[in-house]
């Protein structure tokens, strides 16, 4: 069995951390925790206790907010 470990682009990936999503969008992790937690928020993906950001959602979120 291997151990071999992958790098994957942020751009390439489906779906992105808090961590990742914060650095990518400029969002604070804190906000982007609250985003998360609004039953109409449709970017967000719960794997167990995880939050994932689904990343093409949450770009498109962006593209149509003025505020957030």
């Amino acid at each position: 069995m291997s151990s071999e470990h992958y790098e994957v682009a942020i751009k390439d990936k489906m779906t992105l951390s808090i961590e990742e999503a914060a650095a990518y969008s400029g969002i604070g992790m804190n906000k982007l925790r609250e985003l998360t937690k609004s039953p109409f928020c449709d970017f967000v993906l719960y794997v167990g206790k995880k939050t994932l950001i689904k990343r093409v959602p949450f770009e498109e979120y962006i593209n149509r907010a003025t505020e957030v």
